[in-house]
């Protein structure tokens, strides 16, 4: 079986890669628990000084797998999802995301807890949960606002209406839009640069960065799934998903 994520560490660098072109880098349990891993691990050991998360530079992640969906009910404390979104909200050392293609749903809203973003500028950002009757995951509610403003992530989340790689760096969402070709190149280089420096400094100075909002963060993420299980029970939820499962077949 096809490994899900791909894993290559140099100089410092952990450059985790998202291996499920076949389904658009969708994240399963599989996924999440390989992610899970990959970030525990990499917290521990003291040659990893930064983190990269890619897809290919044609695409990023078309965020959760809906399959996973059917017929789920409820979001446990020790569910897949769940530790891993606790565990990159907790993430010690700096992470970089280099998103080209789509970045769907989850593909968006870890951006908000990544330190240095760069978008190809085939870049699709998109938050379709309302439309899939659902509700936003990943302390979306309480970071993108803080982000864009109000009106915007209203608009995002609500309208559920894709944006583009210069859109999203108009917004504050990405550093810096590139060519396809131009983006995994950049951001190992971007990643490496950052390696370089000390690492208990860079890790400090994430520390006080997210210091603030840390404690509202984890608080969110379990608010959010609360709401999210509770939505996922309902027709709406299960209606739209099975119809979309249903177009793609």
């Amino acid at each position: 079986m096809a490994l899900t994520i791909l894993a290559e560490q140099q100089d410092g660098l952990l450059t985790l890669t998202f291996n499920r072109p076949e389904k658009r880098n969708a994240l399963n349990t599989e996924t999440y628990l390989a992610l899970t891993d990959a970030l525990r691990q990499a917290a521990r050991d003291e040659e990893v000084h930064v983190l990269l998360l890619q897809g290919q530079a044609e695409c990023f992640t078309a965020g959760n797998d809906l399959a996973d969906f059917v017929g789920k009910h409820a979001l446990e404390p020790d569910d897949p999802i769940l530790q891993f979104l606790h565990t990159l909200a907790d993430f010690p050392k700096p992470v970089i995301a280099a998103v080209g293609g789509p970045a769907v749903g989850i593909g968006t809203t870890l951006l908000l807890h990544c330190d240095l973003v760069y978008l190809g500028d085939n870049a699709r950002l998109q938050l379709p949960f309302v439309e899939l009757g659902l509700v936003p995951e990943f302390a979306a509610s309480l970071l993108l606002p803080r982000a864009v403003g109000h009106l915007k992530a209203a608009e995002l989340l609500l309208l559920a209406e894709a944006i583009d790689g210069e859109e999203a760096l108009r917004l504050g969402l990405a550093n810096r839009v590139l060519a396809p070709a131009d983006l995994l190149p950049f951001a190992r280089e971007q990643g490496l640069k950052l390696a370089a420096k000390p690492p208990m400094a860079l890790q400090k100075s994430k520390a006080l960065l997210k210091q603030e909002l840390k404690q509202a963060v984890h608080f969110v993420i379990d608010l959010e799934a609360r709401a999210f299980a509770q939505a996922l029970q309902g027709e709406e939820a299960q209606s739209r998903i099975a119809s979309k499962l249903q177009k793609r077949r």
